[in-house]
């Protein structure tokens, strides 16, 4: 069986990602609960990752400084999410090395993210180290704080 997908990456709206943050990330919630805070920030930005002409994934990265973290510049990850039909595709993966490209390209070598438990071992795969103790957010589960430093 191919499991090869056909994939295009642009830049998107805030907006743009509730098709895809509703039913992974905010399931049973109001539509209005996918909207972030910073969402429309002018240094906020939201990557979809496009299959067969249907947004399957979505991540955003905002300029945010976490207090556990000496890094002048830093960037949050938040929202990633891909489509349970497109997950297990590798999918994940390059939405957050595009998210990482474009941290670079605005100068920044320091992501951080609170990570669901659940995707843990995916983002220390790709490099990101588990900070400090586990806790809850009250509409989402357990989660960690994770982060990766590459410049």
């Amino acid at each position: 069986m191919d499991t090869t997908v056909t994939y295009t990456i642009r830049q998107i709206s805030g907006e743009e990602t509730y098709p895809v943050r509703h039913p992974v990330l905010r399931t049973g919630l109001p539509l209005s609960s996918c909207r972030f805070d910073n969402d429309d920030a002018f240094t906020t930005f939201h990557i979809g990752l496009y299959a067969g002409g249907k947004l399957a994934g979505v991540v955003t990265i905002l300029e945010n400084n976490h207090a556990f973290f000496e890094e002048g510049h830093q960037f949050q990850l938040r929202g990633m999410a891909v489509l349970e039909e497109f997950q297990k595709k590798g999918l994940g993966q390059v939405l957050v090395r595009e998210a990482e490209k474009e941290v670079e390209n605005r100068g920044g070598g320091f992501i951080w993210m609170n990570a669901r438990k659940v995707a843990v071992k995916f983002y220390e795969k790709l490099g990101y180290c588990v900070a400090g103790d586990e806790f809850i957010i009250e509409t989402a589960g357990p989660h960690y704080v994770m982060w990766r430093q590459w410049k």
